[in-house]
């Protein structure tokens, strides 16, 4: 059938895209060009797509979006992390030591084409910040720019973690080394699809992912169909938040495991794993047990001489905050812009190439397995009655004690700063505490008495998100924050909306300016709040006016 009206030729594009059924589309290759490129997606793009059967528009629209196909890349690619716990180490100034010590901005390659420089958000070593990756090996601390200078060694010290339940979910092979693939083969072997969701379901298991949707629903949603998909998210990377970052290296078969359960409850025989293209430890050690779990008879064409098979393939994002959001992760994988798209349909009705599809980011199927070992019931008693479990919280290089701790929903935020994190370093005051990621919101240092859910923070303005903790002292000044916050927006907005694409570049012009922004802020942050297309757009006023509450008059007119 020739198509003959835009629906038509947009599904026969998707077809001729998809054809090998294969998540992925275009970024792979793309990223394989790149990797060999000096000049422009312009330039080498369209024959990417040529080779693919497609149109070069087709590839230069995901090549011109996505920064790490966008950014130009020298013989050695260094990327600094800008997000909002290196920065809250010295106002973002370790990003201009590293200019002038490699002699490069970012954005840019040397002269010579020896030298790259790609500012990112975020690496995922908030507790060590600020942090660059130089190639792929991790340079941390105080002395960041002598290290990608040579002067001294590069240097990343692993995830401090530490449990505070007494009875982990999902630090249990982090810490205690308690091995992976211990419920899976009983499940697909004398359990059922229905078993698992049933006590998913009475475990009361929400998406740690920041939407905190329901998993059993979400399961249900796509009533076994087939051809459906699961998705583990691993790109949904808040600045802040290392805890996917942490379970993907340090324990990846229980993600594997998590996700198998989710795809024998949702009726899947394929499964994905997006991680993130700034995680590429995370990456390897995902891969590396896709392959031991293939030897060992967890994956494949009958698992566990069983009528089940299950493939899951790993791939590799290309740099989009927006793209962990579940519309816009699954354009990219289609090989398109990550761009977040109209709902309805919802993914679990049309999803990944028209397939019904689960997205669950890595927390929430990490605690899949303790779920289905120890049962619904006894999950549901931790956290509070309305959310229940435990959650991955990490803290950012600021506090005393950094690092990844795994408490119950509804702890107090003041235990887990004073008890857990130790205060502050070196004694310092806190001015005002981030929850939640960028867009998640700010706590003042006196309205730290909130339980960490997203009952109790979301009453406060806040956000529980991916539930980073990153603390600014005075240091810092107000103003910097608030610019921070606007030119991560400014930088991140997909465009695919124009509240979010106009907005948050007005909102930056505002926060770079000297005069409150009065009226007009009122009226923008109403037009963000209503008609943006998808969270990141609707959260960026409310994460503006929760700053401005937490400092007070010394950010006069951005709060109501």
């Amino acid at each position: 059938m020739v198509p003959d009206g835009p629906a038509d030729r947009f599904d026969a594009f998707r077809a001729l895209a998809g054809r090998h059924g294969r998540a992925g589309g275009l970024i792979e290759p793309l990223a394989e060009a790149r990797a060999t490129a000096s000049d422009g997606p312009e330039v080498w793009a369209p024959s990417v797509a040529a080779r693919a059967g497609l149109p070069g528009a087709a590839a230069l629209g995901p090549a011109s979006y996505y920064a790490d196909l966008a950014a130009p890349h020298g013989r050695r690619h260094v990327r600094v992390c800008t997000a909002t716990a290196c920065f809250a180490v010295r106002a973002g100034r370790h990003l201009v030591d590293v200019e002038d010590e490699l002699g490069v901005s970012p954005g840019t390659v040397s002269p010579n084409g020896d030298v790259s420089l790609q500012a990112v958000r975020c690496l995922g070593y908030c507790y060590a910040g600020p942090a660059a990756l130089d190639g792929d090996v991790p340079c941390t601390g105080s002395s960041l720019s002598a290290q990608l200078a040579g002067r001294e060694s590069p240097r990343a010290s692993a995830i401090p973690a530490s449990d505070d339940t007494g009875d982990p979910v999902l630090l249990g092979g982090v810490l205690a080394g308690e091995r992976a693939w211990q419920v899976w083969p009983e499940a697909v072997t004398a359990g059922s699809p229905q078993d698992i969701h049933r006590e998913v379901a009475v475990s009361g298991l929400r998406g740690r992912g920041g939407a905190g949707f329901r998993v059993a629903a979400k399961w249900e949603a796509v009533g076994r169909a087939l051809g459906t998909v699961v998705v583990a998210n691993g790109d949904e990377g808040d600045p802040g938040s290392y805890a996917d970052r942490l379970l993907m290296e340090a324990d990846p078969g229980r993600v594997l495991e998590g996700l198998a359960l989710a795809c024998f409850a949702c009726g899947a025989r394929r499964g994905v794993v997006l991680v993130r293209s700034e995680y590429p430890a995370a990456l390897a050690r995902m891969r590396d047990a896709v392959g031991r779990a293939y030897a060992e008879g967890h994956l494949g064409p009958s698992v566990h001489g069983t009528a089940t098979g299950l493939d899951i393939q790993v791939l590799e994002g290309a740099g989009s905050y927006v793209a962990g959001e579940e519309t816009a992760l699954i354009a990219g994988l289609e090989g398109g812009r990550g761009c977040a798209r109209s709902r309805p349909p919802y993914p679990t009705e049309r999803g990944l190439w028209d397939a019904p599809t689960v997205v669950n980011n890595v927390e929430t199927l990490a605690a899949v397995p303790w779920i289905v070992r120890r049962g619904g019931a006894a999950y549901a008693r931790r956290g509070t009655p309305a959310e229940t479990g435990t959650k991955l919280v990490c803290l950012s290089e600021r506090f005393a004690r950094p690092g990844c701790h795994e408490v119950e929903i509804g702890t107090p935020v003041r235990r887990i700063v004073v008890e857990l994190g130790g205060g502050l370093k070196d004694g310092a005051d806190l001015a005002a505490l981030q929850v939640g990621g960028p867009l998640g919101g700010f706590l003042a240092p006196d309205a730290l008495d909130v339980p960490l859910s997203e009952e109790g923070l979301s009453a406060r303005g806040a956000a529980l998100g991916h539930a980073g903790l990153v603390a600014f002292d005075h240091r810092v000044t107000p103003r910097e924050v608030l610019r921070h916050v606007w030119e991560f927006a400014a930088a991140e907005s997909c465009g695919a909306c124009s509240p979010c694409r106009v907005g948050s570049r007005r909102g930056l012009e505002w926060a770079s300016g000297g005069a409150p922004p009065g009226r007009e802020w009122e009226r923008l942050s109403r037009v963000l709040a209503e008609a943006s297309l998808c969270a990141f757009g609707r959260r960026i006023p409310p994460a503006v006016r929760s700053l401005a509450r937490a400092y007070g008059d010394r950010l006069a007119g951005w709060a109501p």
